[in-house]
């Protein structure tokens, strides 16, 4: 059946006035082509995956709103493949981010505790290895890195070179990470690669072991980082980073009425931003002259839509959309890099309302009328936000309603660009095929 499937495809092609091959058909609508016997592989190429964690559809959309307006595209809208991701775990219909992190590194279908394994048992990867795709590029000889708004070490990254019973092991996160020896590390966490009774640049460290992380990466070559400042006067010579720009995470999950108690912006001032800190490791990593992988994570669009903050939860999608600006300009220069963009679940269900009698000056009522928690632009209780101007050149008024507190299912995409992009993402997206994906470019496969 097959065969006559191929034979079909190449003569519908035929009769278009297309130059058909065996090795150019493949199954269609799964993105995996079919090659034939002897034909020549792919050339290797980089890639860069981006994860807004917990953005859905819905989030992005709402998003427009105020980065763009209706009418509006923002650089997500600019990644022309486009498929429906399914994240189901093996354990149940929504992921956690650490099962997430673990099915993207590995391929395989893991339950909800698994941090690099499947709830402490080992795995390999779907290709046979013993290790992560992160692991098994290093081993080829490609360059890697890390980046997290959260901390490095956070179930997101942390899976694509760490194992552990639980992720909130995060000491011992830290060190199997850095002993990975990837090019860049960069993200949150300071805390955690320092012996407690140890002050750093941003609080104590919380290690037991007495061993110091930081001094050791020094060792080991690394130029190590602490503030934005300092990461945007990275010496040109730095083959090595790692920057550690809070204690913890670097923004400040909360709804928007105890961040106002406390005097607290979304994001922490000293911290390097996702944006900067996705162009910093693609510098970095390019500069080696090697094909790389960078696993980069926005997590704010993870904590802030779990905790029901919209304003958090729309300025953390802002910088992950200048993020994949500067990705796919990169990939447009380099050729053969694929920009790579999804997440493992929709957190907090962000969506919006808008009725055409919406009045922009009034506050708006803690709940809708279906009883879902709606937040307006300072919050529960406060006007609406309004959007940026449409074509017509009107700003209307909208209010985001939330259907959860956590991760949800949701209509969830993986949308790429660059090398192989429109080839490998397209149709339904199982989440085991965003490892497909990077291997295939990674290492020159089909």
């Amino acid at each position: 059946m097959i065969m006559l499937r191929v034979l079909t495809q190449m003569a519908a092609l035929a009769l278009a006035g297309v130059a058909v091959s065996c090795s150019s058909v493949g199954r269609v609508g799964d993105g995996e082509g079919l090659s034939a016997q002897g034909a020549n592989p792919p050339a290797p190429g980089s890639v860069i995956f981006l994860h807004p964690d917990g953005s859905g559809a819905n989030m992005w959309q709402a998003a427009r709103l105020v980065i763009a307006g209706p009418d509006g595209e923002m650089n997500w809208d600019q990644l022309p493949a486009v498929a429906l991701y399914r994240g189901h775990l093996s354990d149940a219909l929504a992921a956690t981010s650490n099962a997430g992190g673990t099915i993207h590194a590995y391929g395989v279908k893991v339950r909800s505790e698994s941090f690099g394994n499947d709830n402490g048992e080992p795995i390999r990867a779907a290709s046979g290895y013993a290790g992560s795709i992160m692991q098994e590029a290093k081993a080829a000889g490609l360059a890697i890195g890390i980046v997290n708004s959260a901390g490095v070490v956070d179930a997101g990254t942390g899976t694509f070179l760490a194992s552990a019973k639980s992720r909130r092991m995060y000491t011992e996160i830290a060190r199997q990470m850095l002993d990975a020896q990837p090019e860049v590390l960069l993200g949150g966490g300071e805390a955690y690669f320092l012996p407690k009774g140890v002050m750093g640049r941003h609080g104590e460290g919380q290690r037991e072991d007495g061993v110091n992380l930081i001094e050791k990466a020094r060792t080991m070559g690394y130029t190590v980082v602490f503030t934005a400042d300092e990461l945007a006067s990275l010496p040109a010579s730095a083959t090595r980073v790692l920057g550690l720009f809070a204690a913890e995470d670097t923004f400040n999950d909360m709804p928007e009425e105890k961040q106002r108690e406390k005097g607290l912006p979304h994001f922490q001032p000293q911290a390097a931003r996702y944006p900067q800190m996705v162009k910093a490791a693609i510098d970095v990593l390019s500069r080696s002259g090697r094909r790389f992988l960078l696993v980069a994570e926005e997590e704010g669009t993870d904590n802030f839509g779990g905790e029901n903050n919209a304003a958090g939860t729309f300025e953390a999608i802002r910088g992950a959309d200048e993020a994949i600006g500067i990705a796919r300009a990169f990939a447009q220069r380099d050729g053969r890099t694929m920009v790579l963009v999804a997440a493992d679940s929709d957190c907090g269900g962000m969506s919006v309302r808008s009725d055409w009698d919406l009045d922009p000056s009034k506050p708006l009522p803690e709940r809708d009328e279906n009883g879902a928690p709606q937040d307006g632009v300072g919050g529960t209780g406060t006007p609406p936000f309004v959007a940026l101007p449409d074509r017509a050149g009107k700003r209307l008024p909208f209010a985001v309603v939330w259907a959860s507190e956590g991760d949800a299912q949701g209509a969830v995409l993986a949308r790429a660009d660059g090398y192989r992009a429109e080839e490998l993402v397209r149709g339904s997206f199982d989440n085991t095929k965003v490892y497909k994906v990077l291997r295939a470019v990674l290492m020159g496969t089909e």
